[in-house]
């Protein structure tokens, strides 16, 4: 925790703070301090995109950016901090620790958006190769990293975020999956820095002016899409309000090509973050200030400026053009299809920033309240646009051109590109509800100073309620796919038959693994014709032989109904959440046929003698009399989902519940504690396994006790899939022992349950 949420964002400041003190070099020293670490950012997301371009210099990123850095820092002595405003820095460190509580008070490293949305799992992935090897794909064996990485990249897919996020990961070793949400947290930060910078003309109260950053930096729908691993969201958010922060220094009458160069840095960045999407963010901007430049400066003037800035946004955006400006992985801009992980279009008034619900995808909690607070928030942003009118705001009403471009997007988008824009126009839209309430006070301090508490109350409400509904990947079983990875680096292929596209495709991905139900370059087919259906586990009886065996290592989810999986896979490791099953390197794949047996929830099963003969007759026929028949008992199961159970023998029996678990579940065995847990998600078919108890042989009774929300992150949201039932196995023993017998002797496993039953035998 200590290196994800102090070390990590430690190494960001600086790494942005000296990119940013070059930046103000290059611009004659004119920066303003509290921008200086934004600017950082948006240079070392141009740099990146420069370095990441070509597979040779790839490589040379972290070198560049650290090189940059302290050139900046030394060259720019003595610094200018010492008459920082301390102000605004809290109130950055206030957002930053918005954004992070709902992970810091988990007391895990871990993310937001685990089942939600899988995206960050992509994230992960393209981070961690751009800094490498840039776009190549050369030298990867087939993989569901692989697959991912040619879905996206080689789709000229924008890679200008993953920069910042990767290069001081790299300094400090950490793993990439632990420092995704400071990383998010630190770019909503930078917002707020901006926010300060575009408050500046029309808040002259300090402390004013920091609770409106503080305010603005966090509306509901851009903290929802944080919540679910939106990070080019939250960049173009800090971005474009940078860009605004940025645009009077263009329009200084004793400025030269210096003012328009932070300006060019800042929309670089937008497009390297968006492609030609971030063209549209700052376009209105642009527009604006070429207008104001023309009518300040002169014709000629202007001119000059403008080609200038013309020509330095070209050639900061070469990377991004050369890619291919519109990748075909992005989704439609336009077209009422394309509702991705959303459950419908969302409401524009989202981009308010006020939407009291746990999930924005929904519709608020407390309708009527919620009407009221949206109603008077709208209010608040048309006092706040017409104060800034008759004050002439500037900046504000630059920054406020975002919003048409969030309007042309909603209104010709599709609905999955409106929730995009809407997120990242939203900081806008509240700024104005912000401004218009501290309006509202200078004419009647009570009145304004409700509105504020309606503004900040409905904005703080709705983050209560997300950080209730927070879905946060479960770090112990992750980190078990991180040990396995690293542990077993080189001994693939691998294929995980439970849907986890973090561990397919990030944490696997030095065993070439693939997921049955992921991203993947190689077909897994089923026994009863097709694939798996992506969200759902496989067992390995369920998967054609010919298909399981392409792979040397299985990486398998621990459950009380799944199979062993059938020779000559051995058990070589097992932890509380998975198993990883190898055959030997060289090994040859056996001849024989399969006969799966069992059902979901009744893993075992007896055959008839007519199934086993079947299996037999051939073994005989091509193998002789060493033909034999190999059969996997299965630990029994019961089931304690509905009134009493009974177990025939005493011993320890491991309870394992299906489903996810959100808020405190308690199990409890004849009136005893047995085990709990709390908050772990699990895709469709997974378990939870709740604890251990010492049962007599007889009857037993089971209660399990659902705790509902409370102070601790992600209790208040919905479970998913629907928890249950209740199964009970032997602790340890979830896969039986394999039974062998002379092909001949057939008739030896007819009326047993089994798991499977394999027919073996050497070629002759």
């Amino acid at each position: 925790m200590f290196v994800a949420w102090v070390v990590y964002p430690l190494v960001l400041v600086l790494l942005c703070g000296g990119l940013g003190l070059l930046v103000d070099l290059l611009t004659g020293r004119r920066l303003p301090g509290t921008l200086v670490v934004p600017a950082g950012f948006a240079a070392m997301v141009v740099v990146g995109e420069f370095t990441t371009a070509l597979e040779a210099t790839a490589t040379l990123t972290v070198p560049a950016v650290l090189f940059l850095a302290i050139v900046g820092a030394g060259f720019s002595l003595p610094w200018r901090f010492a008459r920082l405003d301390w102000l605004p820095v809290l109130a950055a460190l206030g957002v930053f620790a918005v954004f992070a509580a709902p992970v810091v008070l988990s007391g895990s490293p871990t993310f937001a958006g685990y089942i939600k949305l899988d995206d960050t799992a992509t994230w992960l992935a393209l981070t961690d190769r751009v800094l490498e090897h840039g776009r190549s794909l050369d030298g990867l064996g087939l993989s569901s990293y692989r697959a991912t990485l040619e879905f996206n990249l080689a789709g000229g897919y924008p890679i200008g975020v993953f920069v910042p996020f990767g290069v001081p990961q790299k300094l400090i070793g950490a793993e990439l999956a632990w420092v995704f949400q400071p990383y998010l947290s630190f770019i909503a930060a930078l917002l707020s820095l901006s926010l300060w910078e575009v408050f500046g003309g029309v808040l002259r109260d300090g402390r004013w002016r920091a609770f409106a950053a503080f305010l603005a930096a966090q509306p509901a729908l851009l903290y929802g899409y944080a919540m679910w691993g939106g990070v080019k969201e939250m960049a173009a958010a800090a971005l474009v309000a940078l860009a605004a922060a940025l645009a009077p220094a263009a329009l200084r009458a004793d400025s030269s090509w210096r003012g328009v160069l932070p300006l060019a840095l800042a929309g670089a960045a937008i497009v390297g973050v968006l492609s030609a999407g971030g063209i549209l963010w700052v376009g209105p901007l642009l527009l604006v200030v070429a207008i104001l430049a023309y009518r300040r400066l002169g014709l000629n003037a202007a001119a000059v400026r403008a080609a200038v800035f013309a020509g330095l946004l070209v050639v900061l955006t070469i990377p991004a053009w050369s890619s291919g400006l519109v990748p075909p992985t992005s989704k439609s801009l336009v077209g009422s299809d394309g509702e991705g992980n959303l459950l419908g279009p969302l409401d524009p008034l989202q981009a308010l920033g006020i939407w009291p619900a746990g999930d924005f995808r929904v519709d608020p909690s407390g309708a009527v309240i919620a009407t009221v607070l949206v109603g008077l928030g709208i209010l608040a942003a048309l006092v706040g646009l017409w104060a800034l009118w008759r004050r002439r705001g500037l900046v504000p009403l630059l920054y406020a051109t975002a919003l048409v471009t969030c309007a042309v997007i909603v209104v010709f988008g599709s609905p999955w590109a409106a929730g995009k824009a809407l997120a990242t126009a939203s900081p806008a839209a509240l700024s104005l509800a912000v401004l218009g309430a501290l309006a509202v006070m200078k004419f009647d301090r009570v009145s304004g100073l409700m509105l504020v508490l309606v503004v900040a109350g409905g904005v703080l409400w709705s983050n209560v309620l997300a950080y209730g509904g927070a879905d946060l990947a479960p770090y112990g079983q992750l980190h078990e796919l991180e040990q396995i990875g690293d542990r077993f680096a080189g001994e693939g292929p691998a294929l995980m038959t439970e849907y986890n596209p973090y561990g397919a495709r990030h944490f696997l991905r030095e065993l070439d693994g693939e997921g049955a139900s992921e991203l993947r370059n190689r077909q897994v087919p089923l026994r009863e014709g097709g694939e798996a259906e992506k969200g759902f586990d496989v067992d390995t009886d369920e998967i054609q032989p010919s298909g399981l065996f392409t792979y040397r290592t299985l990486v398998l989810r621990r459950s009380p109904v799944r199979s062993r999986p059938p020779a000559p896979y051995r058990l070589v490791w097992s932890g509380k959440y998975y198993e990883v099953w190898q055959r030997r390197e060289g090994e040859t794949t056996p001849p024989g046929e399969i006969l799966p047996l069992g059902e979901e929830d009744a893993p075992a099963a007896i055959p008839t003698c007519d199934e086993v003969s079947a299996l037999a007759e051939p073994a005989l026929t091509n193998g002789g009399p060493d033909a034999h028949l190999l059969a996997a008992r299965h630990a029994p199961v019961y089931d304690a989902t509905e009134g009493p159970f009974e177990v025939p023998r005493a011993g320890d029996y491991s309870a394992w519940l299906e489903g996810s678990v959100r808020g405190d579940v308690e199990l409890f065995i004849d009136g005893h504690k047995v085990g709990e847990a709390r908050h772990q998600l699990e895709n469709i078919g997974g378990f939870v396994e709740l604890g251990v108890a010492d049962l007599g042989a007889g009857p037993h009774t089971a209660e399990i006790r659902f705790g509902g929300a409370d102070l601790h992150p992600g209790s208040g949201g919905f479970p998913r899939p629907p928890t249950g039932p209740l199964l009970l196995t032997p602790a340890g023993r979830e896969k039986g022992k394999l039974v062998s017998v002379p092909a001949s002797e057939y008739e030896r496993l007819c009326g047993k349950p089994w798991d499977w039953i394999q027919a073996l035998w050497e070629e002759r």
